[in-house]
């Protein structure tokens, strides 16, 4: 069955829906349990002036020191909120459309935040999924695997992730059981996320090339193609015409990390969370509803998350999260990976002090327009909805068939 039973339907500021659903579901959220790759920090701290010269100069000093740069590619950071916050955000955004709010988090390869919210917080509603990292070949892919049953999730979660950190060479027979035996129930929902992304940076054309034969081997057993509301339109533009080529459902995932709400959700008439994945699997049908916030530039509303990445919170169990505890990473000073306030004894030095607040004030709404222009990224100074109307998208609350 083609893609026509997906919709994408693109709402502008103040506008209603204005398509039919009593329910919005909320797909792929991060909480503090997942590791995110740290390779996004050289990238823009190359490209802030007041930031760069300062940037340099501390990376001399390190090379100089320790006879190497920090390993970026291996360290990572952890999202500020926890699960409850992540979802209370989340379902007041939707109940502020009018509709009744599911929302499934996904952190990379860990479904601890479900559990904790299912056990500490008594929230049955929430499904048990997470986003799977999947080596193949050269390459790897991240899969949303959403809804895993309560009493095996922990072992499913485990056969998936021996996978994941196995070290040798991918197995394809392995990941073929894998995929088989999720598909082979019926309540769990199997999404390939930002499918265009070149992830794990070995070219766009290799990555594309590894994605067409993942696909070939593969795509029986996903059920679903992400618009990813943290990608540009040109990237999901493009997962579109895969998903459309490939005869499989489109989905949305708004990849939140930080504060923001998810900038696309789903809307159905499904009651629970099993109901909706029935609606994909089954009927294949699925109506995207792009937010407006998604129209904002993509680099505000990165510099918006880093400034929240670099910002400290008290949570509601009277705990505060410096953001120097959330960040990992490796010195090549000999004492591996440690948390930067580890790495300064507990006292951030004033060269991070500034750095931070610079970033910070980057990425502040004020500075917007300025940051867009000097950043510079696929896409700029399109506004995102522009670029879906150029593409054959209608804009401004009416459905767009995929």
């Amino acid at each position: 069955m083609r893609t026509k039973e997906s919709t994408v339907n693109f709402v502008g500021k103040h506008q209603k829906i204005g398509i039919d659903g009593a329910t919005g579901v909320s797909l792929h959220c991060h909480t503090v349990h997942s590791k995110e790759i740290l390779d996004f920090v050289p990238y823009y701290a190359e490209r802030i002036p007041f930031i760069a010269p300062l940037w340099r100069r501390k990376m001399q000093q390190l090379r100089s020191v320790n006879g190497a740069l920090p390993d970026f590619q291996r360290g990572y950071w952890e999202p500020p909120l926890q699960g409850r916050s992540v979802v209370e955000s989340e379902t007041v955004t939707i109940n502020n459309l009018g509709l009744k709010a599911l929302v499934s988090i996904t952190d990379h390869d860990t479904i601890a935040a479900n559990l904790e919210l299912r056990t500490e917080n008594r929230r049955s509603d929430i499904p048990i999924s997470m986003e799977w990292t999947v080596p193949f070949e050269n390459a790897f892919f991240h899969v949303g695997v959403h809804n895993l049953p309560i009493g095996s999730a922990e072992v499913i979660a485990k056969d998936l992730l021996d996978y994941t950190y196995d070290g040798g060479e991918p197995n394809g027979e392995r990941l073929s059981e894998l995929f088989r035996s999720l598909h082979e129930l019926p309540e769990i929902l199997v999404v390939l996320n930002h499918p265009i992304w070149d992830i794990e940076m070995i070219g766009q054309s290799e990555h594309e090339a590894a994605l067409w034969r993942f696909l070939e081997k593969h795509e029986e057993h996903i059920h679903a193609i992400e618009v990813n509301g943290f990608r540009s339109w040109s990237e999901n533009q493009a997962a579109v015409d895969l998903a459309e080529s490939r005869s499989i459902p489109l989905i949305s995932g708004g990849d939140r990390h930080c504060c923001q709400p998810n900038t696309m959700i789903n809307v159905t008439n499904a009651a629970s969370f099993s109901e909706f994945v029935d609606d994909i699997r089954t009927f294949k049908t699925s109506q995207v509803v792009v937010l407006p916030d998604y129209s904002k530039p993509l680099p505000t509303r990165q510099l918006a998350s880093i400034a929240n990445i670099l910002s400290d919170y008290r949570h509601a169990d009277g705990t505060r999260m410096k953001w120097s505890d959330r960040v990992y990473l490796d010195h090549r000073d000999g004492n591996g990976k440690v948390s930067l306030r580890e790495h300064w004894n507990g006292r951030v030095p004033i060269w991070a002090t500034f750095g931070v607040s610079a970033c910070r004030l980057a990425g502040h709404r004020y500075f917007a327009p300025f940051m867009n222009i000097l950043v510079g990224d696929i896409d700029i100074g399109r506004n995102e909805t522009s670029v879906a109307r150029d593409k054959g998208f209608q804009v401004n609350g009416t459905v767009a068939e995929a």
